[in-house]
């Protein structure tokens, strides 16, 4: 009788085995996106190559830094002909670099202190989930860091917040009546609170009073950052009002918007500070001292809210018309369905291309510079480099600028991207 054998059967699968070593890991990363082809590995060694000749020249000349000397000939000495940067111009000159070369040293806690609070200010409006509560402080900052900033009696940033609370409270009672007048309303009722508190100015100009630090003493980055800041926060209301006047159905005001547009887009930046720095005088009656610095954020505002204005209007124009007619059918009146159903829609759509004007907008701050204003650049090309002790400093000084606008630029970038991420509720 012959033996009845029995097949071998396994109960359980056996254990998935691993991939092979180059369809895993970094060597499928590596041959999937450096060298899936011949071309494309080219251009990675290449490219390699490259990175590898700019580390090789800037490695060495950051390691090999000075930081410690008081001219560039002490640090010469120090490097005894090795590659190395003179970085001892950026602490021996930081101050300059901040603050600018007038403003008094004893005070530097006030421009200090004023960006610190800038931080808590923007933080609600940047980010929705904080508390709502901290918008109060947002809407007190402007006046309390021109206090700080600039000096002088507590009494005209009050009489300037009264007159923007009056023109707010009167916006309110005229909002159910048409938008234009009741804009129009809150204007004068803030030009009346201005006009009528200005008597009170002088009379009380030494009440809870700082030591006064006129216009001229500002510069360094801090410049850049109070011309950026201040031109940002007008030109983006500014701009919503020129793209909605340009959509009006009022001829005077839409024709005035459209050529206050044209004409702003039309002419160059640099053109425009001229005119606040040299021209603007003459048209101002004898004797009157406007300050520089206002006259600069008025130009820079002005040019950069037409360029808003468009880049607003092609949000609305994106809308279709049934968002219109469905404000309409709630009885909505314009006011209300402007800010509650179509801008809302409209500024979402128009986040990168207003975060684009902004960025544009803090670099050509660089460009009061050419007015004879020491702002960041004009304190390197300036007092800095015309100094016999860091004559010829190019590299470390524009390098400094350079990280210092990148840092601010990129921040903002990744901010417009992560609200855009935030808002994008139509695609979840």
């Amino acid at each position: 009788m012959a033996k009845q054998v029995t097949a071998f059967v396994r109960h359980t699968a056996l254990p998935p085995a691993p991939p092979p070593s180059s369809q895993s890991g970094v060597v499928k990363w590596l041959r999937e996106n450096l060298f899936s082809s011949v071309f494309n590995s080219l251009m990675t060694v290449l490219a390699i190559y490259l990175l590898y000749k700019i580390a090789a020249a800037i490695v060495p000349w950051l390691l090999n830094g000075v930081w410690t000397t008081s001219s560039q000939w002490e640090c010469y000495e120090v490097l005894d002909g090795l590659s190395g940067g003179c970085f001892s111009v950026l602490t021996e000159r930081w101050n300059q670099l901040i603050f600018g070369f007038k403003y008094p040293k004893e005070l530097y806690w006030r421009p200090s202190l004023s960006f610190v609070l800038l931080l808590v200010a923007v933080a609600p409006v940047l980010f929705s989930k904080l508390p709502r509560k901290m918008l109060v402080f947002t809407a007190i900052y402007p006046f309390l860091a021109y206090w700080l900033i600039w000096g002088g009696s507590i009494v005209t940033p009050v009489v300037g917040l009264v007159g923007f609370i009056a023109g707010y409270k009167t916006f309110q009672m005229m909002a159910k009546q048409k938008f234009a007048v009741a804009l129009f309303a809150a204007a004068l009722a803030a030009f009346l609170s201005w006009y009528l508190g200005g008597y009170l100015s002088a009379p009380l100009s030494n009440f809870i009073a700082l030591e006064a630090v006129p216009s001229r003493d500002m510069g360094g980055f801090m410049l850049n950052i109070i011309l950026g800041t201040v031109c940002v926060s007008l030109s983006v209301p500014l701009g919503i009002l020129l793209a909605l006047g340009r959509q009006a159905d009022l001829p005077v005001i839409r024709v005035i918007c459209v050529v206050f547009i044209e004409f702003i887009r039309g002419v160059p930046l640099i053109t425009l500070l001229f005119v606040a720095n040299v021209v603007l005088a003459y048209f101002l009656p004898p004797g009157t001292n406007f300050d520089l610095i206002l006259r600069v954020i008025i130009m820079i505002t002005l040019f950069s809210a037409a360029y808003i204005a468009e880049v607003i209007r092609g949000g609305l124009a994106a809308l279709p018309t049934g968002q219109y007619e469905a404000a309409g059918s709630l009885g909505l009146d314009y006011a209300q369905s402007m800010r509650l159903i179509i801008l809302p829609q409209a500024l979402k759509i128009s986040i990168p291309g207003i975060v684009n004007v902004a960025v544009g907008l803090f670099k050509d701050t660089t460009l009061v510079s050419i007015i004879s204003m020491f702002d960041l650049v004009g304190m390197i090309r300036g007092p800095i480099l015309a100094s016999t002790e860091w004559n010829g400093i190019y590299w470390e000084l524009l390098g400094f600028a350079a990280v210092l606008f990148f840092i601010v630029c990129y921040g903002i970038s990744q901010y417009s991207q992560w609200l855009e991420r935030q808002l994008a509720t139509d695609h979840r």
